[in-house]
């Protein structure tokens, strides 16, 4: 399945919202973001998205047929690591096993290598999460180590 990564627009918050509300992509993603996830969450992140600073951080959605399946982004870290970023990344769950994500990955790392100063991109999957691991792996990067005890993940739906 051929996919591409571009600017996020307006008309992309209904997908995002789509794609965000399930509980089996929350469940792997940093907490904070609201379940269920609605239009106006994805309204909100999206004209956050588009308002950064393009020098600090790159936010993508990544496509199928220009329809938005997901989201990548790569964020500039601050003081000594300004020269660093890190990646996140999740995509819509139909979509999950058709390469469509390492490719994403592919094309986020391009992009900011060959148009900005960044020298180094980070990703920190959660280990459980293997499917994320290999998409890594299979975009070239290589795994330095595995954080142990350094984060908790709160997993609390509600309604």
């Amino acid at each position: 399945m051929k996919c591409s990564i571009r600017l996020w627009r307006p008309e992309d918050a209904a997908d995002l919202a789509a794609a965000l509300n399930n509980r089996n992509i929350l469940a792997n993603l940093r907490d904070g973001l609201p379940y269920p996830y609605t239009k106006s969450d994805a309204e909100s992140y999206i004209g956050a998205m588009l308002s950064a600073p393009a020098e600090n951080q790159y936010s993508f959605a990544i496509t199928v047929e220009d329809k938005a399946v997901g989201s990548i982004g790569v964020f500039r870290k601050e003081n000594i690591h300004f020269r660093t970023a890190e990646m996140g990344y999740y995509i819509a769950e139909p979509y999950w096993g058709n390469g469509i994500t390492t490719h994403a990955v592919r094309q986020i790392c391009g992009y900011v290598f060959e148009n900005s100063d960044i020298l180094r991109i980070f990703a920190e999957p959660f280990a459980r999460n293997t499917a994320s691991c290999r998409v890594l792996e299979k975009a070239g990067f290589s795994l330095e180590g595995t954080l142990r005890k350094t984060r908790s993940k709160t997993v609390t739906f509600w309604i």
